[in-house]
């Protein structure tokens, strides 16, 4: 291109100093012939500009005009809903009416904060209806607005002299910066503030926030007919607010129950939790979308949330934004669950009234917990969870049913069967072997079991709880010899705790079961290197698991060895549809290849129950139960427990139940709670949820 108008040039300048000796008319008449044709050819190439503009770029210069007039906007979809196996809506998706907001050009601080102020006075809104992040937020807008060369400017006072740097420098994150406001802003810091002024400064800085993010924001939530009027009527005194009339918000309509399993929703005004801002931002949401907080809503997000709406706001003459929808909202998927909430109302009724009658009482002084889980152990399905913890001195209760996955618990005999299993395996006792239990001296000291059972087999052991029989399992696979009145002496304690460690975590103890839930926890390990320690180990008297992982383990031996990947989702649908979207495959996780050890095992379970040293009432039910007590000492109190499975012959649920400290050592020890308070009536009420015959 550039040699081509070297070569005009050339011809212009060989054009017009040609003939210089010819007449001065032929001369003149030759220059302006040249001139007109410079003029000519330059607007040729103005011409062919244009048309390259128009024609061949014009879909790139209108998304730069686009780009520079116009912001993108979102618009939160309606959330999918959740349902138990029987569709029985557990977290429903509602209408709520909202005022928006969408920030006209050319606002000024004092005109945010007088919309504000209007806000707030015409729909008399209340401080004390914001929650505590609302606040902090107001504060954090109050202390923007002051002198730069106040001490409070930025909220400077809470930071040091080096945060405070990195922020003016731009190396600290704008998440960063917030996460630490929320931890430093005090009650006292927001009292500053008058009532009034809160309530303008929360308002303020959701309509600030829209400014920085070209995003629509919910201003109020679910207002009333009356207010959703009034706005309609006098909406030219609110220019760039709206109502949202598709709208929506949270509801669980079985209140406290499985709530803090199914977890929480954030609305549009609070937006993504601070804990997860960049992990949400990474994943396409914005600022402000009502996201999943904890649970099961954390956990299937991505499922329920949905696609936002998009649309594209432009401004006219005025200021005033004009918005068109480009993307439509998509709702999100709904989730279905293996839980049964009929099941599980019982559950809860249950544990709850025999908490607050028991707890606190002549010898359950220390008795404030109580958790119960229950699935079916030949899919791994969730079927109910409860769980509640109770102050002793208010007598509150509060809902715990995660705590069967994020708590501890010592689980005492209840995990015998898989001791059995590892000294058989081993082939340190074999099946049927007889050992006389009775008290035991070593080295000075005496171990026994609760009361001398005599010569007792395998079966035997697991229905009267030998703990004899169990420690002689221990001392053989520690290579140790049992001597009367001697200490033990054993080559590696610490390995010897890691073979019955590993035994054990094939049944599922002392790791996570991989719960679709967040939060899980793995467990406890007891910590030492005495002879003794093993001892311990065998009865359940050293590590501590979570009643889930003593859910799996009751379920492997129901099975007979097969461990199934535990889980709540069963399905997931597209909205208001039967139309699957992912359903959640029966997963075999592993299995336990000594089956003759096994069935050993679930005799001894069945035993217990038909010997009733599992209660009588448990024994007295309608179907066949197979299950193991288990007491742990937990210093002064003892930690009840029970496993168990039923039908005995063709299981189809498993459960395990935990009263921890739920009885004071005494001679006069109160009966295990879980075994005579609890599981008779819940099992009771499966039993009749789920006849055989169907």
């Amino acid at each position: 291109m550039r040699q081509f108008f070297k070569n005009i040039k050339k011809r212009i300048l060989r054009f017009f100093h040609q003939g210089l000796d010819a007449p001065l008319d032929q001369v003149i008449s030759r220059r302006i012939i040249g001139f007109a044709s410079l003029v000519t050819v330059f607007f040729l190439v103005i011409f062919l500009r244009l048309v390259y503009i128009q024609v061949f770029s014009n879909e790139r210069y209108t998304q730069l005009t686009n780009d520079y007039t116009s912001v993108t906007q979102y618009i939160s979809a309606p959330r999918g809903q959740i349902f138990d196996t029987n569709g029985n809506v557990l977290a429903k998706t509602t209408v709520s009416h909202n005022i928006v907001y969408t920030s006209p050009n050319n606002m000024t601080t004092d005109d945010y904060l007088l919309y504000a102020n209007r806000i707030v006075s015409v729909f008399d809104v209340k401080a004390d209806k914001f929650s505590s992040s609302d606040l902090k937020n107001a504060y954090i807008a109050y202390t923007s607005l002051l002198d730069t060369d106040d001490p409070h400017y930025g909220c400077r006072h809470l930071f040091s002299e080096s945060e405070w740097n990195s922020i003016q420098n731009g190396s600290m994150t704008s998440s960063k910066r917030t996460q630490l406001l929320y931890e430093r802003i005090t009650d006292e810091d927001i009292d500053e503030l008058s009532n009034k002024e809160k309530a303008t400064y929360v308002i303020y800085s959701r309509m600030t926030t829209v400014n920085s993010s070209s995003l629509q924001n919910v201003i109020l939530e679910d207002i009333s007919d009356d207010d959703v009027a009034y706005l309609v009527e006098h909406k030219t005194e609110f220019p760039g607010f709206d109502v949202d009339f598709g709208g929506w918000k949270r509801e669980y309509p079985y209140g406290e129950t499985l709530s803090d399993v199914l977890g929480t929703v954030t609305t549009s005004t609070q937006g993504l939790p601070s804990e997860n801002v960049d992990y949400y931002l990474q994943r396409g949401f914005q600022y402000n979308s009502p996201v999943g907080a904890s649970g099961l809503e954390l956990y299937y997000n991505d499922y329920l949330s949905g696609v936002s709406e998009e649309s594209v706001v432009t401004y006219d003459s005025n200021g005033l934004a004009h918005k068109e929808v480009t993307r439509s909202a998509q709702k999100g998927f709904d989730l279905y669950l293996t839980i049964d909430i009929e099941l599980q109302e019982k559950l809860d009724n249950t544990l709850k009234t025999v908490l607050q009658r028991e707890g606190g009482t002549e010898g359950r002084e220390e008795f404030n917990s109580l958790f119960t889980c229950m699935m079916d152990p030949t899919t791994g399905g969730v079927l109910a969870m409860s769980g509640y913890t109770m102050d002793l001195e208010t007598k509150d209760m509060t809902y715990f049913a995660s705590g069967n996955y994020v708590s501890l618990v010592n689980p005492g005999s209840c995990i015998k069967g898989a001791t059995i299993y590892m000294g058989q395996s081993e082939g340190v006792v074999k099946p049927g072997e007889v050992i006389n239990d009775e008290i035991m001296n070593i080295g000075g000291e005496e171990f026994g079991s609760y009361e001398n059972h005599g010569p007792v087999n395998d079966i035997q052991a697991l229905s009267v709880s030998s703990n004899v029989y169990m420690f002689n399992i221990a001392i053989r696979l520690g290579g140790a010899t049992y001597e009367e009145g001697q200490p033990l002496v054993m080559e590696d304690v610490g390995q010897t705790l890691d073979k019955m460690r590993t035994y054990f975590s094939r049944f599922g103890l002392g790791n996570v079961t991989g719960v679709d839930a967040p939060g899980e926890v793995s467990g406890y390990m007891g910590f030492g290197n005495l002879p003794g320690m093993t001892l311990n180990y065998s009865i359940g008297q050293l590590d501590m698991y979570t009643p889930l992982q003593l859910l799996q383990y009751v379920s492997v031996i129901a099975t007979s060895g097969s461990m199934y990947q535990i889980h709540m989702m069963d399905r997931v649908t597209e909205s208001n549809s039967q139309n699957i979207v992912e359903e959640y495959p029966v997963k075999l996780k592993s299995t336990l290849s000594n089956t003759e050890s096994l069935s050993r095992i679930q005799q001894g379970f069945r035993a217990c129950v038909t010997d009733e040293n599992c209660g009588t009432q448990i024994n007295a039910l309608s179907k066949d139960v197979a299950g193991k007590t288990g007491t742990a000492e937990v210093g002064d109190a003892t930690t009840a427990n029970f496993v168990g499975y039923a039908p005995y012959e063709n299981p189809s649920v498993a459960f395990a139940c935990s009263a921890p400290t739920s009885a004071e050592n005494t001679q006069n020890l109160k009966s295990n709670i879980c075994v005579y308070n609890v599981m008779p009536e819940v099992l009771q009420t499966y039993f009749e949820l789920y006849p055989q015959d169907q």
